[in-house]
């Protein structure tokens, strides 16, 4: 699969949609505190600001049952400043994210389902693309980051219930030449945020110190994308893209398709098991019917 095409970037005002990975579950597993990661993260932000005084920044948490804003540099509560600092950004983004979390807990509470879900990928990739045609900016200037902890068991979000609508996300993305860049924090790579980078033209990047997450992020994500045609940037080596079925959750070289939900097996099934289409004989099946009539 080849990647997104290159574009000419004459400016570098950027629009950086972030999406931030607040799953309690994944981050108590974690080797690095969500208090130190947030404070990693509000460095940053204001880096991306202070580089240029018309750069955009836009913030959204992904939580296990709903995603939404926490933060737009756009408004106009968000552009203070205090002693050559910017206190604004961070306690209006925190006191945002607080509440988040706990509305996201609430939803949890009264949901039937047990356990934690998933981070709401598709949810969360929807609002940046739509915010991106809201500010109704030069497409070339806005991209997506991605800063997630881990992303489904084995990297492989196949059998998501969400991985079409992730997928639609992520192909829009390209055709609207937006590039996702992805920080993923985890002990083995993301296939499928590998995937995502690769497609849309971005960096993906696997951290290995946590304990330099600003540095990491500061020297390859805040770099817009005018200035990244001139950079060696790291490259994704290495992209399988190989899917996994949604019956045995096992990677698979061919398999069958339902055209309706592009839902993934690794053998013939009489009935899609997720949007439940009735498939038609397979093709082997009808070979050795013949053959016996013969």
């Amino acid at each position: 699969m080849a990647p997104a095409p290159s574009k000419l970037y004459a400016d570098d005002v950027s629009l950086l949609m972030v999406l931030l990975d607040t799953n309690p579950l994944f981050w108590t597993s974690s080797s690095l505190p969500f208090s130190n990661f947030l404070s990693h993260v509000l460095s940053f932000l204001n880096s991306i600001l202070l580089l240029n005084q018309l750069n955009q920044v836009v913030v959204i948490a992904t939580g296990y049952n709903h995603c939404d804003y926490v933060f737009d540099s756009s408004l106009a509560a968000n552009q203070g400043s205090e002693n050559g600092r910017m206190p604004a950004l961070c306690s209006d983004l925190l006191q945002k994210l607080e509440e988040f979390l706990v509305k996201d807990e609430q939803l949890h509470k009264e949901g039937s389902e047990k356990g934690l879900a998933s981070s709401l990928l598709s949810g969360s990739l929807s609002k940046a693309l739509c915010c991106i045609l809201f500010y109704d900016l030069d497409i070339c200037t806005a991209s997506l980051c991605l800063i997630f902890r881990r992303f489904f068991d084995q990297g492989h979000s196949i059998h998501n219930p969400g991985y079409v609508a992730i997928m639609n996300s992520i192909f829009s993305a390209q055709r609207s030449m937006v590039p996702i860049d992805s920080c993923y924090i985890g002990s083995n790579n993301s296939a499928f945020l590998q995937q995502a980078s690769y497609i849309t033209g971005g960096v993906y990047l696997k951290p290995q110190q946590l304990d330099g997450l600003f540095q990491y992020l500061s020297t390859v994500f805040a770099t817009d994308l005018h200035s990244r045609t001139f950079l060696q940037l790291p490259k994704s080596v290495g992209v399988d893209f190989r899917a996994s079925c949604f019956c045995h959750k096992k990677t698979i070289d061919m398999g069958y398709i339902c055209s309706v939900c592009l839902s993934i097996f690794c053998k013939h099934h009489k009935k899609c098991s997720t949007c439940g289409s009735v498939f038609g004989q397979a093709q082997s099946d009808n070979e050795s019917a013949s053959n016996l009539k013969s």
